[in-house]
């Protein structure tokens, strides 16, 4: 069944070959692009198990996913997405912090969705947080409402001003387009803070020299390598100060003792990762590719060393669990700052659902940003 899958495959691109050749004429591409996707739906078709015990079918069903006829995803997603609220409306509660949608580019439909504290403190400059959200590349967006809480909470509760990117989602758009996204994201805060073309009225809250590059899950995955790509430019007057992790999405081939511990586990069974792997990593690429398992060298292991003060948090209950703390050691072996914390407990995306542990992940990141970069006195009466 592979067998004749990779035959049919083979047969489009050698017809595609005699017609076209893509170094003399680029509007073959698009045609070759065609013969990528078809390949890869015929091995999805050809597979029968993942981990040797569950289907393809199996993993789509649980992420609620589909194929559409173009290759695209259906995704039927369960958590509704909200709207902003840029300001308190007096016949209606009044929110726990105000957000606004911000397109960043006149040439596409990237925006960013900012918040800040319903009353910003007066005199006082706010830490600048840019957040990414969960969705293991594939679903969900920045105003999907669990992450949509997330960040109204942390933009109360710190205070903080935040700024949630809308990333491009796989398979569509393979990695490395979600990072793409955050570096772009990342240059348009910087235009904002050198005033071209005006600035958001909000950021006059943000202190540009103290920002904190923050990611869940997924999103986790996308600020550590966001965070090594960057370190090639000049981000003046932005300084970033440190890069927060939780719960990071990382793999490899070699499973890890606690994946192997928690194989079946209700909320990232090991076999729905494979498939999310090979929706969201470059075509061809396998689970030891960098942007999976940051431990396998590549392009950016070179600028580790390089890198600001890391946070990473972690549950034992949870699968990946074992992927952070090969990180926090590949990060301490290159003399990286870091503070780690491993629950015992919990599962992935526990802050999402249970109020306990949100509020002392919460409390946990705010004494990292308001202690990171300060001087002692300033470290003490953050503290207090």
């Amino acid at each position: 069944m592979l067998y004749k899958a990779l035959s049919k495959a083979d047969s489009y691109k050698q017809k595609l070959f005699k017609q076209h050749s893509m170094d003399q004429d680029p509007k073959s591409w698009p045609a070759m692009a065609g013969y990528c996707l078809l390949l890869f739906l015929c091995l999805c078709q050809s597979w029968p198990t993942v981990n040797c015990q569950h289907t393809w079918q199996e993993a789509f069903k649980a992420l609620g996913i589909s194929y559409n006829p173009d290759g695209t995803l259906n995704r039927q997603i369960q958590i509704p997405m909200v709207n902003a609220t840029p300001s308190v409306d007096p016949t209606m509660p009044t929110p726990v912090a105000l957000s606004s949608d911000v397109r960043i580019s006149a040439l596409s439909k990237a925006f960013v969705r900012l918040y800040r504290p319903v009353n910003p403190p007066a005199n006082t400059k706010l830490p600048l947080i840019i957040y990414l959200h969960g969705g293991d590349f594939v679903l969900y967006s920045a105003s999907t409402v669990i992450f949509h809480d997330f960040c109204n909470n942390i933009a109360a509760q710190f205070p903080a001003v935040i700024v949630s990117v809308e990333y491009r989602l796989a398979p569509e758009n393979r990695l490395p387009a979600a990072y793409d996204d955050a570096l772009n994201a990342i240059f348009w805060v910087q235009s904002q803070a050198i005033g071209y073309f005006g600035r958001h009225p909000w950021f006059q809250y943000a202190d540009f020299s103290r920002v904190f590059l923050l990611g869940s899950s997924a999103g986790a995955n996308i600020v550590y390598h966001t965070a090594l790509r960057v370190l090639d430019f000049n981000l003046q007057p932005l300084r970033i100060r440190g890069v927060l992790l939780n719960q990071a999405f990382f793999g490899g081939i070699q499973s890890t003792p606690s994946e192997l511990r928690l194989v079946d586990d209700p909320y990232v069974p090991l076999y729905v990762c494979d498939v999310l792997w090979q929706l969201a990593l470059p075509t061809y690429a396998n689970k030891d590719h960098e942007f999976c398992n940051p431990l396998t060298g590549g392009s950016y292991l070179g600028r580790v060393p390089r890198l600001p003060k890391f946070f990473v948090k972690g549950d034992e209950g949870d699968p990946l669990v074992d992927r952070s703390k090969q990180l926090v050691q590949l990060l301490q072996s290159y003399r990286v700052p870091v503070v780690s914390q491993f629950n015992q407990g919990g599962y992935h995306g526990i802050e999402l659902s249970n109020t306990t542990a949100a509020q002392q992940l919460y409390t946990a990141m705010k004494n990292f940003v308001y202690s990171t970069g300060l001087t002692e006195d300033e470290n003490s009466q953050a503290s207090m």
